[in-house]
């Protein structure tokens, strides 16, 4: 017991336990601070009547032995326990202590250092840092963020960076490994199939292509059946042509050449032979030696008629089609264009007949020995000409083709329909072509008496340049030019004499 201070005026303090107060002196205890019991908390959580003590003496142990608790798992025996060994009951290990120390239990990572994180060492301060946010700037911050890193090809697509090299090697993989593909799906193919061995090759097959209006299809289908073939046999002669339905009534139209073996051979007769394969005899009904143009006529019903275009709307370029029995070969149909117009063409004449002479047009459209007679149509599938010659050295086309003019064929069709015979405007002249330095045309050689050309006082010697609007190049062109004219129309006619230019009306008379 400590003595009483003296001279401090205190009184000494009374001898009982308590705390140091740093001078080695005791302070009393503070005074019990008991607050009162709400009697509903003392009636829920206070003792039961009759037990003083934590433990109720009144209830008798388990078979004489008190209840002792399970045993803990060994997960936590071995984390909480005891040290291994040792037979110290306290929990906690008194400082400076030497103790064994569990070699498979890691040290402590601070060692007698302070610690680097002192969420773990129990001896660090109660502050860890400075506060999570800073103290705001008064005035607004100039700098701006640098932007960050963009993510690569690579990054972007595998999620990690990825050198080139293993790209590129990635790439080259799949494609070795796709090519390795195909060729075996290739190899097992072709063994299955025996139509795809690597002796065959098969013809690419597309959808049906249309054939829309206006096509060659189109244009053939329609005009086809109104052209039918010609055949003339007779015991010395024999041949095929072509010529046109140009009539309900069963009137075909074709070349005079196609019907005049079987006029000089009684025996010859001429049949008429149509797309479906339907057969008649024919008799002529007039022909026209001087163009070479006749009519024949079958007793059908309901035959399909092609109807007449106007050849005047023509113009070089158009295209056209020719549809005929070339070289025995019936309902043939080649195509080309219009290659030129107002073309004069001059053949002889059938067995010393007069000569044949013509305004036709030219074409590239394949055209044989067959055609003749046969239909030259438009894109609209209009009849524009009737085919009836060709320019050649082989006897076989050449790509120089002509077909006399549409609306001169219907106009002596229509004469030989009516009349059976057909006459001509005529300036009876004898010509022949003629070309200087400065001018061409059609000489005339000989003036018969009382013919047109004597009346009008066109001599012999003068060479005819123009009749009407049409210039004349040659003798044949002088023909045709006149033709175009009705008998008894008067026509001015322009000539050269003595290098003179002259103008004589000319009122034409009948062939």
């Amino acid at each position: 017991m400590s003595q009483p201070e003296q001279g401090n005026g205190r009184t000494p303090a009374t001898p009982v336990s308590g705390v140091d107060d740093g001078e080695h002196r005791r302070l009393a205890p503070r005074p019990l601070d008991r607050p009162a019991v709400d009697p509903s908390l003392t009636a829920a959580f206070g003792r039961p009547q009759g037990v003083d003590t934590a433990f109720d003496a009144r209830r008798p142990p388990l078979n004489g032995q008190v209840p002792m608790a399970p045993p803990p798992p060994e997960a936590l025996s071995t984390a909480f326990g005891r040290p291994v060994g040792g037979d110290d009951l306290k929990l906690q290990r008194p400082p400076g202590a030497d103790h064994a120390v569990d070699p498979d239990i890691d040290p402590v990572f601070w060692d007698g250092k302070p610690a680097g994180d002192p969420w773990r060492d129990p001896g660090s301060g109660a502050v860890i840092g400075p506060p999570a946010v800073g103290e705001k700037s008064s005035g607004p911050s100039s700098a701006k963020a640098a932007p960050g890193p963009q993510l690569s090809v690579p990054e972007l697509l595998f999620g990690r960076r990825v050198k080139p090299v293993g790209l590129v090697l990635l790439l080259v993989a799949a494609l070795l490994v796709g090519t390795a593909g195909g060729l075996v799906g290739w190899f097992f193919g072709r063994a299955g199939n025996p139509l795809t061995d690597g002796g065959v090759t098969l013809a690419e097959v597309k959808p049906a292509k249309e054939r829309p209006v206006g096509s060659v299809s189109d244009i053939a289908n329609r005009t086809t059946p109104g052209v039918v073939s010609i055949e003339f046999k007779g015991s010395n002669v024999a041949g095929v042509g072509s010529g046109v339905v140009i009539d309900g009534e069963g009137y075909i139209l074709t070349n005079d050449h196609v019907v005049a073996p079987a006029v000089q051979d009684a025996s010859a007769k001429l049949t008429v032979v149509f797309t479906d394969g339907k057969r008649a005899v024919a008799r002529i009904v007039g022909r026209d030696s001087k163009t070479d143009l006749a009519v024949i006529k079958v007793e059908v019903t309901n035959p399909t008629v092609i109807q007449f275009g106007n050849s005047d709307d023509l113009e070089v370029g158009d295209s056209v089609i020719a549809i005929g029995s070339p070289l025995s070969l019936s309902n043939t149909v080649t195509q080309g264009i219009v290659s030129a117009l107002n073309r004069p063409v001059t053949a002889a004449g059938e067995n010393g007949g007069p000569q044949v002479t013509y305004d036709a047009i030219q074409t590239d459209a394949a055209i044989n020995p067959g055609n003749s007679g046969g239909a030259l149509v438009d894109s609209s599938g209009a009849l524009v000409g009737i085919n009836s010659s060709i320019q050649t050295q082989t006897g076989n086309s050449v790509g120089l083709g002509f077909a006399i003019s549409g609306n001169y064929a219907r106009k002596i069709s229509e004469a030989l329909i009516q009349t059976g015979e057909v006459k001509h405007a005529d300036m009876n002249v004898n010509a022949r072509s003629a070309s200087a330095e400065t001018a061409e045309g059609a000489q005339v050689q000989n003036v018969p008496a009382g013919g047109a050309a004597a009346a009008a006082g066109i001599v012999e010697g003068d060479v005819i340049t123009r009749v009407g609007d049409r210039m004349v190049r040659n003798a044949a062109e002088l023909t045709v030019a006149v033709r175009e004219h009705e008998i008894g129309e008067t026509v001015p006619v322009v000539l050269a004499r003595q290098g003179r230019e002259l103008t004589l009306q000319v009122t034409l008379k009948s062939d």
